[in-house]
């Protein structure tokens, strides 16, 4: 079931709990996907520390990121990050990079960006996505974000 789970490229942490404990299992265990392997009995404390170890990583896992190019965006913090400089964006800045990098290369209308990011009470003939266009732009890139006359935006990969 474990070596399914980490083809179907599931990252949850497993920690195998089994009175089995023969080098040979604890290495079968291991090469199958697990994060770690305890051997019953154990105490509730180890167990416990090795869960939190598991669950305190550097780096979120990989869905919880877009990345387009050196842009990522990080979609538990909030935050992008352009190369090595990290910025915060705004609660519609982040929903449009969102939309955007949802859809790289793709050009998006006005009218697709002003229902997807602000709803259907928008008026649309506000510039209110040219204007969010133009604050996106200044914290990730002007060149990433590019105007297709008549037509709306695309995030360039």
């Amino acid at each position: 079931m474990l070596r399914k789970l980490r083809k179907a490229r599931v990252t949850l942490p497993v920690v195998i709990l089994t009175a089995r404990d023969s080098v040979s299992d604890i290495v079968a265990g291991l090469e199958s996907g697990a994060d770690d392997y305890m051997v019953k009995p154990f105490a509730f404390d180890e167990l416990l520390a090795r869960v939190r170890l598991r669950l305190r990583r550097e780096e979120p896992p990989e869905n919880f990121l877009l990345r387009v190019g050196d842009l990522v965006l990080d979609l538990r913090t909030r935050r992008a990050q352009v190369g090595q400089r990290v910025t915060d964006l705004s609660a519609r800045e982040f929903a449009l990079a969102e939309t955007l990098m949802r859809n790289p290369e793709r050009v998006l209308s006005r009218e697709q960006l002003l229902s997807q990011v602000w709803g259907f009470d928008y008026d649309p003939g506000s510039n209110i996505v040219d204007v969010y266009i133009r604050y996106l732009r200044r914290k990730i890139g002007a060149d990433r974000v590019q105007t297709v006359r008549g037509v709306g935006y695309r995030l360039r990969a």
